[in-house]
């Protein structure tokens, strides 16, 4: 794979690569970049960003896999810490696991 080229940028690659990075690791939408990168004291637009993320794909950014595709699946199963099972119609305690 090619070196990505950032010769016809505004920006340096130090800006650039951390913005998309922030944009692909925490599935934030673009407007969210820019509010992020103002806090910072850059004024990069929206639609900036949105061409940076366009031009270099997430399969150049092997770093960038979103949060949410690492976080566990909701099941039907319930894990409970204490239950109390009914035994000949006695009710014992069970301690918390």
């Amino acid at each position: 794979m090619a070196p990505l080229c950032y010769r016809r940028h505004r920006f340096p690659p130090e800006i650039i690569q951390p913005a998309i990075w922030v944009y692909l690791r925490f599935t934030l939408n673009y407007r969210d970049v820019e509010e992020l990168l103002a806090e910072r004291g850059l004024d990069i637009s929206y639609e900036t960003v949105q061409r940076w993320v366009f031009e270099i794909r997430p399969d150049d950014c092997a770093t960038a896999a979103p949060v949410s595709a690492s976080a566990p699946r909701p099941s039907d199963r319930w894990h409970l810490d204490e239950s109390a099972p009914r035994t000949h119609d006695q009710q014992r305690e069970c301690g918390a696991a």
